[in-house]
């Protein structure tokens, strides 16, 4: 009997070995969220860099709390959320506290994978499951447009997060169930505009990470894309902006638009919370930028999304 018991913890211990040895391999980031190769890219379109910056939302979060110059992106802005609080790090050229000496390659593998220089997972928190529909031409222009902006010294205080959430390496288990990479690619049935709104909404604008309920691992639920929910720092409710009669169905694409750029409803009522810094990034578009997002959310169809609590008082 003894001798039984101890070849199955034999047993029990090689199998507990290979499972943890086959979840290393897996979740390794280079294997479970391979980015792009850049190669040889044309010069860096600034301007362009600069149009992906303010539809990125970059300042929104990596703009230094405490003063109004979003050039300075050194980065502290806490995140709430119910993992724990993640920080917004340095993302200026500093070469000791942001991503000065980063290389182009560096930067696509952080955006469109998740993955640091280092080669360890980065939180979702950071939105890159929407940044990779950027392709590395666009995302090397808007690298070329950070370098362009003041080095900020000081780094972010580190994450405040339990465990097992502080663990990286469970990142790649998350992305071996959520995440698909890859960059945008157009539907051929649709308009130009269309598709320009579609990859201005998923990608650069990536408006279903707030506009969307989420699953207890934090990942978007499919099926309730856009279709609103509670707000992911827990400050109240994001709206619906689908279809539905308790989204955007009544609005016209025109009214979108326009709020996209100057916060006001067809009510006349302004938006509140982090949707003023949204439509500050938004108003730096064009308006057949805006226009074209207007056109995609118009085509959402109807989806209604978990239910919204009764106010209290």
């Amino acid at each position: 009997m003894l001798l039984l018991l101890r070849r199955l913890l034999v047993t029990l211990v090689f199998l507990a070995v290979l499972a943890f040895a086959g979840f290393y391999v897996l979740t390794d980031p280079r294997l479970v969220s391979p980015a792009p190769e850049v190669g040889a890219l044309p010069a860096a379109d600034i301007e362009n860099g600069r149009l992906l910056f303010a539809a990125g939302g970059c300042a929104s979060c990596h703009a230094t709390p405490g003063q109004d110059d979003r050039t300075r992106l050194g980065g502290g802005l806490a995140l709430a959320s119910p993992f724990g609080t993640f920080r917004a790090p340095n993302i200026s050229p500093h070469t000791r506290d942001g991503i000065g000496n980063w290389g182009v390659q560096d930067f696509v593998d952080a955006m469109a994978a998740g993955v640091s220089p280092g080669g360890q997972h980065l939180y979702p928190a950071f939105p890159y499951t929407s940044y990779r529909l950027i392709p590395p031409k666009a995302l090397a222009d808007l690298f070329a447009y950070i370098r362009t902006l003041p080095p900020v010294e000081g780094r972010a205080p580190p994450h405040e997060l339990s465990f097992p959430f502080n663990i990286r390496r469970l990142v790649g288990g998350w992305k071996l169930l959520f995440f698909e990479g890859g960059s945008f690619r157009p539907d051929p049935t649709k308009s130009e505009a269309w598709n320009r709104g579609a990859y201005l909404v998923n990608g650069p604008g990536h408006c279903a990470e707030c506009h969307s309920a989420r699953n207890a691992f934090g990942a978007i639920l499919p099926g309730m894309r856009f279709a609103g929910g509670p707000d992911p720092e827990g400050k109240g409710w994001v709206p619906n902006i689908t279809q539905s009669e308790n989204g955007l169905a009544k609005w016209s694409a025109e009214e979108i638009a326009e709020l996209l750029k100057t916060g006001f409803t067809p009510s006349f009522d302004s938006v509140g919370g982090r949707m003023r810094e949204v439509v500050r990034n938004m108003a730096q578009l064009s308006d057949a930028d805006r226009a074209a997002m207007a056109e995609y959310l118009k085509s959402l169809p109807a989806v209604e999304g978990p239910p919204r609590p009764p106010k209290s008082g």
